[in-house]
Formats: structure tokens, sequence, C-alpha cells
């Protein structure tokens, strides 16, 4: 196989690895076919009124200010005096848009729809919004239109603010808040002089959605613990206590309408959500209104966090909740039916109702759940030859017979709470056989790509060590046993290609699939020399080989370690600074060894720094920046004086455009940080020059003199004038410090070779009009090696 060949292949491979992960794991989970599921009897409310303060973090609204006074007073004598209140517990990625899909339609988003921003549907999702009669919302354009857009009919109504709107640099983002409540208010003033507006806002089943994004944006901006953030907090606690009463007069005080407030995620220290930290699944949940449970004193109540006494609430029970449990809430208190896709539990302890409402709620609830999973059931069977097919046995059809109709004679008995009890075991098991039949094909595709990646990592091993080793010997091809082997092979795809046909696979799974054959094929071609490599591996000592597995063992034990310990990095580059020292290379290369080592200590400092949750440092950022120009500008003087003949004029102007590339974003670093401190935004010029920067950093190395550390060091400019815009503190110094350490290993590598007497040194020269090894004289420095 030809060297392009081999690369084409290696990225083909690659590629499909890399699909093969969300195809495995994060397909989407939803199905479509099911009958829409409505509890029968009247619900508490006629209307709902949803606020949701995106980035809202639990603690920081339940905690009191440091003089014992609560943060939202509004909110807080909801929850002691009119409501319920608990913890809505988020799921990974703690984004927007998955937290508004799980909280509005009641299912968990599948990770597929990171390719589009979170923002459209890569998948069509039912909604409690859908499924009302007539919904409006106000706020972020970001959020609204994905659920206008996958609602049936024109009954979802949507009022935005700009994009432009959103940012996180301006000054104070409460008047994203603002523009909301201020619409709010406009539009029920205007529904009083329209009468067809003022009849539909009067139906049942209405549905009012407020989104509040300042909270996020400030947090975002300032951080949660700033001043701005929790003065957002408190102008949208003043908001919400102003739109209530307006709602309430609105309709004469009947005493119908629900309002529940929550938050899509929280937020963590230093202004970033995404992950799994409690300061980001932890989010507020507090439910007032119509049909909902007023506050249950208690006398005591466990939790494995310690929030109740810090935030003064031991007394009131707390109700937590999973945020897809919001959706069939939602659908309960005003009669609407449950998301066809939600699978949430109704928390019936939210509901002031009777136990004969909660019984066949939650039975509405149960069958609903049920439904997905006979579809799910049905899809797979179909897919799958009836003799390989294993179903999920704790939810057969006639286990299915026995819930539903134990269940409705235990509501016809007015035994509630064995109703209750047996629906929250359905509800369990079909949300396992939901997740059972999802994953029904992961073994079966993950065993296909192991040995694909497997296969190939072999192939590559062979390839290298045919090519650029003396350990094998040249054999010649039997043409006979080759076309032998290639007809096994071909046959052995055709059983496997026939067998995903006859199961209607999809296209996909037929490259997984297929792809372990000729990647095999390529590795048994080369038996030869794997019997070459066998016979002078059993020729070296015991004691050697088991030495060479140790210490490979261990290095690969400690990246393993480092991704959930970072500090095991700071060992392995211990050892690594100790290298010359325990190979006596440091005899020969003082000074290069020295140099080593101290790289490798500096280095392993970093691997003991906080990852995130500091306060920013911009003055390291410049130091490192003023450091980096320090160090182009010595290389520049040393390319000016030098004579060789390989160097031009071109040469010279590129390396001192990447000089004035590092000064430039050291400035617009100190610029932008001014300026966003001073809540002037971005400038749009500093926007301009560091998009400039980003796209003439993958441009420049490649017009760079072709000598190896020439490239090497304008590689390193160009990487650094990008990275110094993106960065906040000490991570400025992590590059210059790793390419130095880089740079020192290649004359480490020349002297390694010399001192074990491999090989002579070596020198490559490289020019614009050829590329070629030429052994260099005894007496040449090591310059470009």
């Amino acid at each position: 196989m030809g060297i392009p060949v081999f690369i084409l292949a290696g990225l083909l491979v690659h590629c499909v690895f890399l699909v093969s992960i969300f195809e495995i794991y994060f397909s989407s989970p939803l199905v479509h076919g099911m009958a829409p599921q409505q509890t029968p009897l009247p619900p508490p409310a006629q209307r709902l009124v949803l606020f949701v303060a995106d980035g809202l973090r639990a603690d920081t609204l339940y905690e009191l200010n440091s003089n014992g006074t609560p943060r939202a007073p509004y909110l807080r004598s909801i929850l002691e005096n009119k409501g319920s209140w608990g913890i809505s517990h988020t799921r990974v990625p703690t984004e927007s848009r998955p937290g508004h899909v799980a909280l509005i339609a009641g299912f968990y988003e599948d990770v597929s729809a990171v390719a589009k921003g979170w923002k459209e549907n890569p998948v069509e999702f039912d909604s409690v919004f859908n499924e009302s009669k007539y919904t409006w919302s106000w706020g972020s354009p970001d959020i609204l239109p994905m659920f206008a857009k996958g609602a049936t009919g024109d009954h979802v109504y949507t009022f935005c603010y700009t994009a432009e709107s959103e940012d996180f640099g301006a000054q104070d983002a409460a008047k994203l808040d603002t523009w909301v409540f201020d619409h709010v208010k406009s539009f029920f003033n205007y529904s009083r002089s329209n009468q067809t507006l003022f009849s539909a806002l009067h139906e049942d089943k209405v549905v009012l959605f407020l989104h509040l994004l300042g909270i996020d944006t400030n947090g975002h901006a300032h951080r949660p613990n700033s001043r701005e953030y929790k003065e957002n907090i408190k102008k949208v606690d003043e908001g919400i206590k102003e739109t209530v009463s307006m709602i309430e007069n609105f309709y004469g005080n009947d005493g119908k309408t629900a309002f529940i407030l929550t938050s899509d995620h929280g937020m963590t220290d230093w202004g970033s959500h995404g992950a799994g930290h409690p300061s980001e699944t932890l989010t507020p949940l507090i439910v007032w209104g119509a049909g909902v449970n007023y506050p249950q004193k208690v006398t005591s109540q466990f939790f494995e966090d310690n929030f109740l006494k810090e935030w003064k609430l031991e007394d009131l029970k707390r109700l937590d909740v999973n945020q897809a449990d919001i959706a069939p809430l939602m659908a309960s208190l005003i009669g609407v039916p449950f998301p066809l896709n939600s699978v949430g539990t109704l928390p019936l302890e939210y509901l002031n109702n009777s136990a004969h409402f909660k019984a066949e709620s939650i039975f509405t609830n149960a069958v609903q759940i049920l439904e997905q999973f006979k579809v799910k059931m049905s899809q797979k069977k179909e897919t799958t030859l009836s003799f390989l097919f294993t179903p999920f046995k704790p939810l057969s059809d006639s286990e299915q017979i026995n819930f539903l109709k134990k269940t409705r004679l235990y509501i016809q008995q007015q035994r509630y709470d064995e109703a209750v009890s047996l629906c929250k075991t359905l509800i369990n098991l079909a949300l396992e056989g939901l997740s059972y039949y999802h994953t029904y094909d992961r073994l079966f595709l993950g065993l296909s790509i192991a040995m694909g990646f497997v296969g190939w990592t072999t192939y590559v091993i062979l390839v290298i060590i045919k090519t650029h080793t003396n350990l094998t010997k040249t054999v010649q091809t039997n043409d006979k046993e080759s076309t032998v082997l290639f007809y096994g092979f071909a046959f052995v795809g055709m059983i496997i290609a026939f067998f995903l046909l006859i199961q209607t696979c999809p296209w996909t799974y037929y490259i997984y699939c297929l792809l372990p054959v000729p990647v095999w094929y390529a590795v048994v071609r080369e038996l030869p020399v794997i019997q070459d490599l066998a016979t002078n591996l059993s020729s070296l000592r015991i004691g050697q080989s088991i030495g060479f597995l140790l210490v490979s063992a261990l290095g690969i034990e400690i990246l393993v370690f480092s991704f959930f310990y970072r500090s095991t990095l700071t060992i392995g580059l211990l050892v690594f600074a100790g290298w010359p020292v325990i190979t006596q290379l440091w005899i020969q290369a003082k000074r290069t060894a020295l140099i080593w080592t101290l790289l490798c200590v500096l280095l392993a400092i970093f691997p003991l720094m906080p990852v995130v949750g500091r306060e920013p440092n911009i003055s390291l950022v410049i130091a490192a920046g003023l450091l980096t120009l320090l160090i182009s500008c010595f290389s520049l003087g040393s390319l000016c004086k030098s004579e060789n003949k390989y160097r031009d004029n071109e040469d010279l102007k590129i390396h001192f455009y990447q000089v004035l590339s590092i000064a430039v974003s050291t400035y617009i670093v100190s610029s932008t940080h001014y300026s966003l401190e001073n809540k002037q935004g971005l400038p749009v010029l500093n926007q301009i020059i560091s998009w400039m920067t980003l796209v003439s950093s993958l441009v420049l190395p490649l017009l760079s003199p072709t000598f190896l550390f020439q490239r090497l060091l304008s590689v390193l400019l160009s990487l650094m004038s990008t990275y110094l815009l993106l960065s906040t503190g000490y991570e400025a110094l992590f590059p210059l410090v790793l390419s130095g350490l880089m740079f020192v290993w290649i004359n480490m590598e020349q002297e390694a070779l010399q001192h074990y007497g491999l090989s002579r040194k070596q020198k490559l020269i490289i020019t614009r009009e050829r590329r070629r090894w030429v052994r260099p004289e005894p007496r040449q420095s090591p310059e470009r090696t």
C-alpha cells in the first residue's frame, strides 16, 4: 500500500470511528406512533404560567444574604406560605436547549442536537406547548422558536428580542428580563381592547411562558457570586411579583392559575455550564397556585447535601424531582395530554387534589410511557430475526396486561395507594425496557468497531515495523495464497452483508460491521512480518522484555489515571526529568540535559494548578505575550544575522508578521479585559483583529521556511498569537514551556542515538527545490536537526 493510499485509508477509518460514537451511544431515543394519553378527570387549573430563570442556581436563590434577609423576598414568601418547593435535578449536558426540552417536552435531549447548536430540531418531538390550546411565550430567540416550530397548528406564539441584545460583555443584562416583563404587561393591556385575544386568554389549557435570560448572561459575564448576578435575581423576583399580581387581577382572582418557577441549568462559580457539577445540575423549583400543595411542615428530613440548614428551610418539606418530571406535572395541572415522548414521572406530592385524581393521573402517566415501550419493542422486533430476538422479560405482553388490569381494578375499588404504587413500578419497568431496546444493538456494534480499531492499530504497527526497522526481512509474496486469502475474506464480508440485509438494518450498520473485514485482511497479509517479529522478540532476554513491558504499562496507567487525577501527570514528568541522569546522558550533553530537566519540572507544575474557578489574571497572559515576543525577537535577530544561503527576504517578512501578530494579540487581551471590566462590551475592532489573527495563524506556518527548527518556531508563534486571545491566566504560559520541552526533546533524541550507538547523527536539510536525508559532516553543529 502506497503512502497516499495509506493516509487516505487512515483518514477514512478514523472518520468511521468518530461517527460511530454518535451512532452507538448518542442516537435519538425518540419513537413515534403513540396515542396521546390524558387524565379523564377535570384538571384543577385552567392556565399555567411558567417562569424559567435561565442559569439560576438553586443555592443562590434559596440562600439568605449575609444580613439574614432573603435574596428573593417574594419567592421566599411563596415557598414558606403558599406553595411547594424543592430542587430539580438536571442532566448533562447542562445547556439551555436540552434543559428546556426536558422541562417542556419531558425527555432528555440526545447529543446529536449539538451539531445544530442546540437550537434547531434534529428530531420532531411533542411538548406541553404543543398539547395546549394556546401558548404565548416571551424571551430569547434561541429558545422560543424551537417549540413553535415543532407544534402542530397555529397556537404557539412567540415574542422575542433581537439576538444582538444577548451581549455577554455589554452593560447589565437584566434589561433582557425587564424586556420580557414589560412586554407581558403590554400584551395583557392590549388584550383588553382585542376581543379575540381576550376570549382566547380566557380559554382553558392555556400556557404563558416567560424565558428570563438575564441571570444566565450576567453569570457568564460577571460570575454567579457577582453583584450583577445577585441583583438580577432580585429584579426577577420583583418582576415575577408584579406579573403574578397583574395576571390574578386580569382573571378576577378566580384561583384557576398555576405558577411554576424553575431553571434550565445552574452555573459554576466561574460562570460556565454544560458539565455535571452540582452547581450546574441543581436548579430551583417553586410551584404554587391552583391544584398545588401548600407548604408542608416537617420535624426532620434527610438529604445527602447540607443545604437545608444553610438555607434555613429545615422545617419545610423539600420535594426533589428530576427535570423531566416537570412536564407531566404541568400537563396534569391544566389537563392536557402528557407529551408523547415524555419519560418524566408525575411528582404527586406537589398536587393538592383528591386521591382519585392522583391515581388516575399517575395511571395515565404509566400508560403513556408504556406506549413508548411497546412502539420501541415493535420496531426492534421487526428488524431482528425471530430466533435472535431477546425480549425484555419483566414486561412481556402478559405482564403488561396484568399490570394494567390490576391497576384499573385498584382504582375502581378505591384502593388508590396500591394503584399509585403499582403505577410507579410499571413506570420504572417501562423506562428500563425503553433503555434496553434503545441500547439493544450497542454490544453488537461496539464489538464490530472494537475489531476494526484493533485491526487498524495492528496494521499500522506492522507497517511501521516493516518500513522503519530492520527487525524483519523482505519475503516474496505467494500469489496463490494471496488469492485464496482474498476470496476467503470476501466470502466472510458477503455473509455479514447478507445477515444485515435480511434484518433490514440501517446502511451505517454495513459500514461498521464490514470495516473489520478489509482491515484484518491487510493484517493477515502481513503474516510474514508477524512471524519475523515474533522470532526477534523471542531472542531477547526475558528480564529485559518484562522490564520494557512493565515500564510501558506504568506509562499507560499514568495516562489513564490522569483523566481522573491530573496530578499523576506531575509524577510522570518528574520521572522524565530524571531520565538524563538515569541513562548517563548528562555526561555527554550537560547543558541540554540541564535544560531538559528544568523544563520538565516547570511543566510538572501545571497539572497541580486549578483547572478553572479562579479569578482572571490578565497580568500573566500579558507576561506570556511579552515573553513570546522576546523569544521571537531574539529568533528574528538570529535569522537576520544568519548567512545561510537558504534564507531570503520572504522568510524575514513572514517571521516579522508573526512577531507583530504576537504584539497585537497581547494588546488585544489587555484592551478587551479593560473594556469588559468597564461594561463597554467587546469592541468591534478587537473582534475583527481576533478573527484575522485566527485565520492568519492557520496559513502563515505553511509559508514559513522549511528548515525544521524555523518551521516549528513558526508553528509556535502562530499558536501563541491565537492562544493568548483565549487565555485568562497561567494557561498562557503552558504552550511556551511545552514547546520548549519539545524543542529540547529533538536534541535529546539525537544525543540518545549517539549514546546508545544506534546511529550517527543525521541532519534533515529541506530546501524549496528538494527534500532529502543527508549525513552531516562529523564537525557540523546540530542546527536544524
